[in-house]
């Protein structure tokens, strides 16, 4: 099987080689970089499996940096920063990140929830293979390409807002807590994360909606969530 490149972006060279030194051992391929602008070069000629970024860096910091991967990919993305307010976990979030790890953070953590997501990737597709295309409402949600889509067209969600919807869908009509989203989706269940699963569905439901679709997702209160399929 084809090792997995990780590329790593933090100006802290010894957290680089720390870092890099674990997903070494676990069987990883990595390639460290110390600023934002060497990163999205590299990414440029050659696209990872996975970025692992630090928020605060020279040239481009962690935030544009996200940004402008998520203009042109999907990749799975992790940062990881000091900044540990409720509103930067967000802010990371939206942005499109896969994941949020607030230093110092133990290395052995970082290696856990990057398997986590690469375990998440695997398990979406399989379950694409017997299932491509699910209809739900008027979102047409693609497996093979991650999108949904409304008339056609994109509605531009994230990869982890894509598994979220593509979760709640293949379960629809069911009422899922929020403890398995986070266990099916993040693949880790912690307490900060609830919110960011509340704050996931908020974007998801404003990107339904500005798409013009009338898809909804329902909060089931004290619980979860759930799609409730017309038809």
């Amino acid at each position: 099987m084809k090792k997995k490149l990780i590329y790593i972006a933090d100006d802290e060279v010894n957290i680089c080689n720390i870092i890099k030194s674990f997903l070494i051992k676990e069987g990883f391929e990595v390639e460290t970089f110390n600023d934002g602008r060497s990163i999205f070069e590299a990414f440029n000629i050659k696209e990872p499996d996975m970025v692992v970024i630090d928020i605060m860096m020279p040239e481009i910091d962690g935030y544009s940096l996200c940004s402008l991967i998520r203009q042109k990919s999907s990749v799975p993305i992790i940062i990881v920063s000091a900044k540990d307010t409720e509103p930067d976990k967000i802010a990371g979030l939206t942005l499109g990140s896969d994941d949020y790890l607030t230093k110092p953070f133990s290395p052995m953590e970082l290696v856990a929830r990057i398997k986590s997501i690469f375990r998440r990737i695997e398990m979406d597709k399989s379950t694409s293979e017997k299932s491509n295309v699910i209809k739900i409402c008027d979102i047409t949600i693609n497996a093979d390409t991650r999108q949904a889509e409304f008339n056609g067209k994109d509605i531009g969600l994230t990869g982890m807002e894509f598994s979220l919807l593509y979760y709640l869908a293949i379960n629809k009509n069911k009422a899922i807590s929020r403890s398995e989203l986070l266990d099916k989706v993040w693949g880790f269940e912690s307490e900060v994360e609830t919110r960011a699963t509340d704050d996931m569905v908020k974007r998801i439901r404003k990107k339904l909606s500005d798409s013009g679709s009338t898809l909804k997702i329902e909060t089931v209160w004290g619980f979860g969530f759930k799609i409730q399929d017309k038809e």
